[in-house]
């Protein structure tokens, strides 16, 4: 049953050739004995009007507004030749609710107009003789009730058709909406996983460096600080490497992993262990804090520790050898303010001014990407005395 309902709507206009057929044999039959008995031999007109008629229907749904000017057309033959109403002038009911469905506008109300002025046309041509001018008015109204249903039904039906195409047009716009934000939240994704990774490498990877370059050169003089150079590389290695494993297992969501894999995210607490760090390596760092040390929103801690540790990677790399650095947290009422300064040879101009040189250009884009997703300020560039100096100010408040 399911198969024969599709095929019936895959070919329509098969269904409508269908129903002319059967109006077209309707009409025949009722017609000519009716003729017959009054005596009138107009079979050469009324066949072709019933033959045109079953074409409005057969073609309605291809061609409505010109179905509808064919069968006014037909209406108007029928009383200028006077040709009674017949079963064929179910066409014309059709039709009206045709042009009504999918029609042009101005087609529509045509139909409509049309359809309101056939009764009483009708009834002016071919009125009741036994009865008087109130039951013929009567009969009017009873024929023209049929052509206003029809359009009423029609344009009920273009209506509703027009509220489900817009909601399906909704619908596709939202799924557009939902599929380019998804694609926006993984691009934000990725971006933060790569400024993360850039963070963790670049800053363990320098450490290690120094490191090894310390241990071969004191490796025959003093085996015991060799020694502990590479232990400082080891330790170093593992925190990159947990701080990795951390950042991995966000990517694979669908794989279980035990918690105890992940190591927490750095915050504001673990800068001095930072700081010392960094002391370890041979760079000199004075560590201060100011003000009440207090916990603060996860996102401006783990951007705050991120600053300092790219702050004092380029020190490393650009300051030189002999260059020292200062690190001071300020905690203010509203927020949290981070100044790290160095006195080496400071940076290249690309650095600061196109954004970023560090690396791949990850450098200060990093810091002022992470800074402007908690709504922060960043003010980066050579200080007067020499160095480089990296001044910012995270609010408590989310940027909105």
């Amino acid at each position: 049953m399911q198969r024969l309902y599709d095929f019936l709507r895959r070919h329509p206009t098969g269904v409508d050739c269908f129903w002319a057929l059967f109006l077209l044999g309707i009409s025949v039959m009722s017609v000519t004995p009716q003729q017959e008995a009054q005596g009138k031999d107009v079979t050469a007109l009324v066949v072709p009007l019933m033959v045109l008629l079953s074409v409005v229907i057969a073609l309605r749904r291809r061609m409505p507004e010109k179905m509808l000017l064919l069968a006014a057309a037909l209406g108007v033959g029928q009383l200028v030749l006077d040709i009674p109403t017949m079963s064929a002038d179910f066409a014309l009911l059709v039709i009206v609710y045709t042009v009504a469905v999918t029609g042009a506008r101005w087609a529509s109300r045509v139909a409509l107009t049309t359809g309101l002025c056939a009764a009483p046309l009708a009834q002016l041509r071919w009125p009741s003789q036994d009865t008087g001018i109130a039951g013929n008015l009567a009969i009017t109204v009873f024929q023209a009730v049929p052509f206003a249903l029809a359009w009423v039904l029609g344009d009920s039906v273009r209506t509703r058709r027009a509220y489900f195409a817009q909601l399906e047009e909704r619908n596709a716009r939202l799924e557009k909406e939902r599929e380019a934000q998804a694609k926006v939240a993984v691009a934000a994704e990725r971006a933060r996983i790569a400024r993360e990774l850039h963070d963790v490498v670049a800053h363990n990877v320098s450490v290690m460096v120094v490191q090894a370059d310390g241990a071969a050169y004191v490796l025959d003089a003093a085996p015991d600080q060799a020694k502990k150079a590479l232990e400082t590389i080891s330790s170093t290695g593992r925190q990159a490497l947990a701080e990795m494993r951390r950042l991995l297992g966000v990517l694979r969501t669908g794989e279980h992993q035990e918690a105890g894999e992940y190591v927490p995210q750095p915050d504001v607490q673990q800068i001095e262990e930072l700081v010392e760090q960094c002391r370890t390596s041979g760079l000199p760092v004075d560590f201060k804090v100011e003000g009440t040390p207090r916990r603060l929103p996860s996102g401006v801690e783990l951007t705050a520790y991120r600053i300092v540790q790219e702050a004092l990677t380029n020190t490393r790399k650009h300051g030189g050898p002999n260059a020292g650095a200062s690190v001071r947290l300020v905690y203010f009422d509203d927020g949290l303010g981070l100044l790290i300064e160095d006195d080496g040879k400071g940076a290249p101009h690309e650095l600061y001014e196109e954004g970023g040189f560090d690396g791949q250009g990850h450098g200060l884009i990093g810091m002022r990407e992470r800074i402007g997703m908690v709504g922060g300020t960043l003010d980066a560039g050579p200080r007067p005395g020499g160095g480089f100096r990296i001044s910012a100010l995270l609010p408590l408040k989310p940027a909105h």
